[in-house]
């Protein structure tokens, strides 16, 4: 029987503080920590004791709220001046999930056309971000039941980084397309990539999917090709930090590698992302990219693995063309090529530009 419900929330909010999932310390310890200011939140965020496009843009979401928890402001002016301190430094952190900026800027239009006075503005801030946790698990599980749809009884699907429960409020984007299919009866099992430098795949994705009972295997990253070309998968799905008006998505550093290979030896190749992960206005080449410490590939806990003084480059992110994927599974519909039209469509229908 699967479990969905085997870990708690991977971001809650708790009487004036926020509560996550250190993902720092698993797969050894499950452990919570509670946030209690913007600074925890930023730190948290920048440090990846949270990650994955939802879980970082809810936890924003909810930094805003503790600072609106805990302003002394009098005045609704000055609480919204407070706010928009607390967004700068949130945003800061991670530039190249566009999940965060989505959810800072929900939370700051919705404080900022909130009538009344400072207390009424608190209010429905702290109940926006609540909202936005409820909505993501929502969002999840429609995203599931469109991306179930696509696998079949017997599938195995190699999945990349964590776009499970663990990369969202709870349930997962990748990762929730295989629980709903897994719910509908069909039998399917996983390839985990491990994902260097700081290898969600295997602490994170095998960690949650063994703990729900579906049965998963990791494999080192340059294992793909061999996998693929034996014929140990029947589709690929990979979750995203960002999805371009062209197609283009960005995700996890190695995920191009798998959208390479998956094209050669014609497997089906999806990315999950909820519509707040769309970014409709900026140019692929204009995209930040993320570049993290080298010690992330240098060293693997507190070990050095190069000769000292030898450099690395450490791109956290690639970017994979429309060309090489099959579809986007989000929660109103899976979009397919010709992506630039389907996708302002997508938007349109929604009410939204």
């Amino acid at each position: 029987m699967l479990k969905t419900h085997s870990l708690p929330p991977t971001v809650a909010w708790d009487n004036g503080g926020v509560v996550l999932i250190d993902q720092k310390r698993l797969p050894t310890h499950l452990k919570l920590v509670r946030l209690k200011s913007v600074k925890d939140v930023a730190e948290a965020i920048k440090g990846m004791t949270v990650r994955g496009a939802p879980a970082m843009g809810v936890t924003a979401a909810m930094g805003l709220a503790l600072a609106a928890h805990h302003s002394r402001a009098e005045s609704r002016d000055d609480l919204l001046k407070e706010l928009d301190a607390a967004k700068e430094v949130i945003q800061k952190t991670r530039p190249t999930a566009v999940n965060l900026f989505w959810a800072l800027e929900k939370v700051m239009n919705k404080a900022a056309s909130t009538p009344g006075e400072a207390v009424d503005v608190r209010r429905v801030v702290i109940a926006e971000a609540q909202r936005m946790a409820e909505e993501d698990v929502r969002t999840n599980r429609q995203i599931g039941a469109y991306g179930a749809k696509l696998l079949s009884d017997g599938d195995t699907v190699l999945t990349h980084c964590n776009a499970g429960a663990l990369a969202t409020v709870a349930y997962g984007t990748a990762l929730g397309v295989i629980r709903a299919a897994i719910e509908q009866g069909k039998r399917i099992r996983v390839l985990a990539d491990e994902t260097r430098p700081r290898l969600q795949g295997a602490r994170l994705t095998a960690f949650e999917l063994h703990t729900d009972g579906i049965p998963v295997t990791v494999i080192t990253d340059n294992m793909v090709g061999s996998v693929m070309s034996r014929g140990l998968v029947s589709k690929a799905v990979v979750g995203a930090d960002r999805v371009l008006a062209t197609g283009h998505v960005i995700n996890k550093i190695g995920t191009l590698t798998v959208a390479v290979t998956a094209h050669h030896f014609g497997i089906p190749f999806y990315a999950a992302a909820p519509l707040s992960t769309f970014d409709l206005h900026t140019p692929c080449d204009k995209v930040v990219i993320e570049e993290r410490s080298e010690d992330e590939v240098t060293w693997i806990n507190g070990i050095p693995i190069t000769p000292e003084e030898v450099h690395a480059l450490n791109p956290a992110f690639d970017v994979t063309p429309p060309e090489l994927v099959t579809g986007i599974i989000t929660e109103k519909s899976v979009v397919t090529a010709p992506y630039p039209k389907n996708i302002r469509k997508l938007f349109s229908d929604k009410g939204e530009s």
